[in-house]
């Protein structure tokens, strides 16, 4: 077993090569992102609801998440428009959707599924951007009543699906 008390100049060498290693690499954070070291700002555009069916709550609740998922998770700091990493787009698809038939034609299952296109633009990587589609669905018993639980899975889908847009903007997921 190494002694660390024995190689003081030795540990402290290795932790300065490390720190030297991961910022000249960028921007990094115990998060996993990896942000160009030029990109000081972001901008996440809110999300209107173009769905056939629309949930008047879900776009300022995915929006707000989305925003925070940045703040939260970066040292980047969130302004209006323009920003050196920038996200836009809108809310596709809300539906609820019978799964689990019974003998009897009725649903054991209902299944809530969200889908949201995201476009996001790095003004220092462009090979980053991207268009795409995430989606996230839940299902709940048909026995529920699905306004007593709305509200907890707008907010558990919208944060699956922030997720899954900040891994793909900054952690190359």
């Amino acid at each position: 077993m190494v002694r660390f008390r024995k190689y003081p100049i030795v540990v402290i060498a290795f932790l300065l090569v490390m720190m030297t290693i991961v910022t000249s690499c960028g921007v990094y954070s115990f998060t996993g992102a990896s942000i160009p070291a030029e990109a000081k700002t972001v901008s996440v555009q809110f999300f209107p609801n173009r769905a056939l069916l629309v949930e008047p709550t879900l776009s300022p609740i995915f929006t707000d998440i989305l925003r925070d998922q940045f703040t939260g998770q970066t040292n980047l700091e969130m302004i209006e428009r323009n920003g050196d990493l920038a996200i836009e787009g809108e809310i596709t698809g809300y539906k609820i959707t019978p799964v689990a038939i019974q003998a009897d034609q009725t649903a054991a299952q209902n299944r809530l599924t969200i889908t949201i296109n995201a476009r996001f633009y790095n003004k220092f990587e462009p090979d980053k951007d991207f268009d795409q589609k995430f989606t996230q669905f839940y299902d709940y018993s048909s026995t529920t009543d699905l306004n007593s639980i709305k509200t907890q899975l707008l907010d558990d889908l919208s944060k699956a699906i922030a997720q899954d847009i900040f891994d793909k903007a900054v952690i190359n997921w």
